[in-house]
C-alpha cells in the first residue's frame, strides 16, 4: 500500500483503541490478508482463521506498535506467521523456517518450455489462473510466500524483506527460484494450450 494510504490512518487513534479507526484498518486490509492466507494454505476455512487471528493479534498489539515498519508490512508479517504456524501444526515433520539457508536443489529444473507466443487471453483466463494457483501450492513454503508477497500482493523487495524478516538478497534469490520453478511446473500446461491454438488455426 502506498505511503499516502498509510498516512490515512491515525496511529494515535489506533493505539488508543478507537473502534472506528480499527474498523477502517480491518476493512482496508481484510481482502489482502485473506488472499495471502488463501494462496498460502489453499483452504478457505484456514484462510478465514488466519484473517481472524491476524486482526485479533494486531488489535492486541496496536498499543505497542512503534511504526518501525509500515502498517501493511506489519500486518503481512503477522498473517505470514499465522499461516506458517497452522502449517507447522498440521505438518510438524516439515521444516519451513523462513530464515533457513536456501537449498541449491531448488534450482534443479527438469522440464522447461517457452510460451512466449501464447495469446494474452489465454494467459489471463480463469483456467490459466486455476493452473497457476495449483502450481503455487507446489512451491516450498519459503518460495511460495515470497512469490505471493512480491508478485501477487505487489510488495517491494524491501517490504517483502521486512515482512519476512529476511535479507533483501534472500528475497531476490527466492523470488527467482519461485518464478523458475513455476515456469517449469506450468510448461506442460502452456505447451498444450499452444498446441490447441495451432489446431484451431488449421481448422479455421
Amino acid at each position: 500500500m502506498s505511503k499516502e494510504n498509510e498516512q490515512e490512518f491515525s496511529l494515535q487513534l489506533l493505539r488508543s483503541g478507537d473502534r472506528a479507526e480499527i474498523a477502517r484498518l480491518v476493512d482496508a486490509y481484510s481482502t489482502k490478508i485473506y488472499r495471502l492466507a488463501l494462496k498460502m494454505l489453499a483452504n478457505p476455512q484456514d484462510a478465514e482463521d488466519v484473517l481472524q487471528n491476524t486482526f485479533l493479534k494486531a488489535i492486541q498489539a496496536l498499543p505497542k506498535f512503534e511504526a518501525r515498519s509500515s502498517l501493511s508490512t506489519w500486518l503481512y508479517r503477522i498473517a505470514v506467521n499465522e499461516s506458517l504456524m497452522l502449517i507447522r501444526r498440521r505438518k510438524p515433520e516439515i521444516d519451513i523456517s523462513l530464515k533457513k539457508d536456501d537449498d541449491e536443489s531448488e534450482l534443479e529444473l527438469t522440464h522447461f518450455s517457452d510460451w512466449c507466443c501464447l495469446p494474452e487471453s489465454e494467459l489471463i483466463s480463469a483456467e490459466a489462473q486455476e493452473h497457476l494457483d495449483e502450481a503455487v501450492q507446489k512451491l516450498s513454503e519459503k518460495l511460495r510466500v515470497v512469490f505471493i508477497l512480491r508478485d501477487i500482493e505487489k510488495l517491494s523487495i524491501a517490504e517483502t524483506s521486512e515482512a519476512l524478516e529476511i535479507s533483501e538478497a534472500a528475497v531476490k534469490l527466492r523470488l527467482l527460484r519461485a518464478r523458475l520453478k513455476l515456469r517449469e511446473i506450468l510448461s506442460k500446461y502452456y505447451v498444450e494450450r499452444l498446441d490447441s491454438e495451432k489446431k484451431d488455426e488449421k481448422q479455421s
